[in-house]
């Protein structure tokens, strides 16, 4: 694990950054290319809810010229590296059709840099100031104003000015860093809540829980009946970020949320943190043991098998069904206070930028295909478990389950991102991954606030 001297040292320091609810493998490293293969801050304090239900079906004029991104994009020819962080089967396959019929258009190649999720994340800062793809995967929130700031991205404004019309005021927001200038090209998004099989609910007279008393209840009457209630993997130890995400919105709120982990406004040792964990904790007997050793895939497995109940992860939980299983669904992770509601919803953006090396013609065109509607519906041809940025994408062969994506998150008040990406990276990993990961083994709620809170004080300070 790479360490962090600090945010403002970040230029000459390694980030580790792991992965974040993106439904990718930390597996073992393969890097491949393919000279044929073609195809926020910002945004995380933003109340705003992610459109993501466009019903045109058409594509809005664009700087590829006109409805169809392929039917008039430039022919240039060339080639435009492209660094991966998708090393998983199904989004690896979804991003190469895409390039296909990027290549197609463009007779432009692209050659591909696969790398294994985890490694990628870890090694983002040294790659950016090495010897970088010219685009590369990422994500919106401070992950992307982190870099920018650093000035190791291209801005892309002259970029968005061809399809700015066709993305939300969020998203919008999402790709642009504090010094107002647009960095990151959103392609598709996703919930989180708690995923599960229909036919192990209706086969067992299971009721879909809206509150967390009644989900506690639910997960007994599973324990009783022989299954696992929810399962869990944190072996990455991003996963846990998505319950501590929603307890904390579902208990005190999306601002004071913001305000802990985005900004360090609210202390850790609030007794209303401490009361995030107390409530966590009382979750502990339902959660499928040996958390720690397991991956987000391997509990999926658990789920797909039907010996686990319930599974609180992103959407992408649906790469590990075989194909064809249409047999899962979920529900929106529950009321905790009647006061605060169930408004908030963590919904993540995935998208790509330009490294200080993609100056070329090439990989602006590339950039500019990848906002298209036409290319993000061609990813998801493959990879159903998300859905498209573009507002102009049609929605009309959405699985239920991105129809049902689409409406949770437009139906959300605000929308956060997800906590490594919503908070500085020198503080979501090397900090808050080992506090979580103990606070599992130990449930020890006064001994991780004040852990992170010391840390918290060193590094926001910086």
């Amino acid at each position: 694990m790479l360490r962090v001297l600090g945010a403002g040292a970040a230029s000459a320091a390694a980030v580790p950054l792991l992965a974040a609810c993106t439904g990718t493998s930390a597996a073992t490293t393969s890097t491949t290319s393919s000279t044929t293969s073609a195809a926020t801050s910002a945004a995380a304090t933003s109340s705003s809810s992610v459109a993501t239900s466009g019903a045109a079906s058409s594509v809005a004029s664009s700087a590829v010229g006109s409805s169809s991104a392929s039917s008039s994009i430039k022919q240039l020819g060339g080639t435009v590296s492209f660094g991966s962080n998708q090393s998983d089967a199904v989004p690896k396959a979804a991003y190469q059709d895409v390039f296909d019929a990027f290549t197609k258009a463009s007779t432009t190649s692209v050659k591909v840099n696969t790398i294994d999720h985890n490694s990628f994340q870890e090694n983002i800062n040294n790659y950016l100031q090495g010897s970088p793809d010219e685009v590369l995967t990422w994500f919106a929130g401070n992950r992307m104003q982190f870099f920018a700031a650093q000035g190791l991205l291209t801005p892309i404004d002259d970029v968005w000015s061809g399809f700015q019309d066709q993305y939300s005021d969020a998203f919008i927001k999402a790709s642009t860093a504090a010094d107002g200038k647009k960095y990151f090209v959103p392609f598709d998004n996703y919930p989180w809540a708690i995923f599960y099989r229909p036919s192990v609910f209706k086969a067992k007279g299971y009721v879909v829980p809206k509150t967390l008393d009644e989900l506690k209840t639910l997960s007994a009457k599973m324990l009783k009946d022989g299954l696992t209630p929810i399962a869990f993997g944190d072996k990455d130890g991003w996963p846990a970020m998505g319950t501590f995400d929603y307890l904390n919105q579902r208990i005190n709120g999306y601002q004071f949320h913001m305000d802990l982990v985005a900004t360090h406004k609210e202390s850790w040792t609030d007794p209303k943190v401490k009361t995030v964990f107390d409530t966590w904790k009382g979750l502990f007997p339902y959660l499928q043991t040996g958390a720690l050793g397991r991956t987000w895939q391997e509990a999926a497995l658990s789920l797909v098998k039907k010996e686990a109940g319930m599974y609180v992860l992103g959407s992408f939980v649906a790469q590990q069904f075989p194909k064809g299983d249409t047999d899962i669904d979920f529900f929106a992770f529950p009321e905790v206070d009647s006061n605060i509601g169930m408004d908030a919803v963590e919904a993540p953006i995935d998208g790509f930028l330009l490294s200080s090396k993609g100056t070329s013609e090439q990989s602006r065109l590339l950039m500019t295909f990848l906002a298209s509607p036409e290319a993000q519906l061609t990813y998801l041809k493959k990879d159903s478990s998300v859905v498209a940025a573009n507002k102009t994408a049609s929605t009309a062969n959405y699985t239920p389950l991105q129809k049902r994506s689409a409406e949770l998150i437009g139906s959300a008040k605000t929308i956060s991102q997800f906590l490594d990406r919503d908070s500085r990276p020198d503080f979501a990993s090397p900090v808050v991954i080992p506090a979580l990961q103990q606070f599992l083994k130990d449930g020890d709620s006064d001994s991780v606030t004040k852990s992170l809170e010391a840390q918290a004080k060193t590094i926001f300070t910086s």
